[in-house]
């Protein structure tokens, strides 16, 4: 009876622990910093633009059932400024685009004691994923000021312009084999980016001759990846890539790349 207690108490025990490790995969998507409105149908203000539930091509819906298909068991959205209390329950944070003037009204932007928090968070195991864009586009000069806390910088630079559909050549970025986060993608469309300069402790992950485009760093327990764009959205991951693309591969790939990277208990 007693080696049946013990038999069953460690099946239980092991029940709980696995319950408890699919509970912190917790998805953390930033609407404080990239908060752009538009009018619906009815006239009324809705949030948008890198947003979970827009199916349209501006959406990242796809990209939240790739972190479904990836293991997370929660994937939610900051409406608020970061605090250490929600970005405890917080596994993978993403901060995508940050407004400026000309997106919002009222931009908020990324400010020291935010800087603070957040670096706080991935320094204990939080895994934080820094999604910019071409300078004329996002706001770089406070996203900065965080990204430069972990070795990375964010050139005021245009890389990859695409005229048209006409020209989807021109924003094609060669994978190399073996590419630690894209592992399955090959050849990717990433089109008027920014490139990023790093100091230590950052390590480029995806160059396009000498511009890093796509950066890493570990930092305490947790760890940042950086890239020039929010290139995973509905647009170039819904089949609409001429035949070659694999943004359909790599949306998958960084999910899984991200979920991985979050600390065993």
């Amino acid at each position: 009876m007693k080696k049946l207690f013990q038999s069953t108490l460690f099946v239980l025990l092991a029940l709980i622990a696995s319950h408890a490790a699919a509970q912190r995969k917790q998805v953390l998507l930033d609407s404080y910093f990239n908060d752009e409105h538009k009018k619906d149908d009815s006239g009324r203000s809705i949030s948008y633009h890198y947003k979970w539930n827009e199916v349209d091509n501006d959406g990242f819906s796809i990209f939240k059932e790739a972190f479904k298909n990836a293991g997370a068991s929660g994937i939610n959205t900051l409406y608020r400024a970061p605090d250490p209390d929600v970005l405890a329950s917080a596994d993978v944070y993403i901060i995508v685009d940050p407004d400026t003037k000309k997106e919002s009204p009222n931009p908020k932007y990324i400010r020291p004691e935010n800087v603070e928090v957040i670096r706080n968070w991935v320094k204990q195991g939080g895994v934080l994923l820094l999604m910019a864009n071409d300078s004329a586009n996002v706001e770089l000069k406070h996203f900065n000021t965080l990204a430069e806390r972990f070795g990375i910088h964010f050139n005021d630079d245009l890389r990859n312009h695409v005229k048209d559909d006409a020209h989807f050549k021109d924003g094609a970025l060669m994978v190399d084999p073996g590419n630690p986060v894209l592992v399955s993608a090959k050849k990717i469309f990433m089109k008027d980016i920014c490139s990023l300069t790093l100091s230590f402790p950052a390590e480029p992950v995806l160059k396009d001759g000498d511009a890093v485009i796509i950066a890493v760093c570990r930092y305490g327990h947790g760890t940042v990846l950086a890239v020039g764009d929010p290139w995973v959205y509905n647009e170039y991951t819904n089949g609409r890539l001429p035949k070659g693309f694999d943004n359909d591969k790599a949306v998958n790939d960084l999910a899984h790349w991200l979920i991985q990277q979050i600390p065993e208990e």
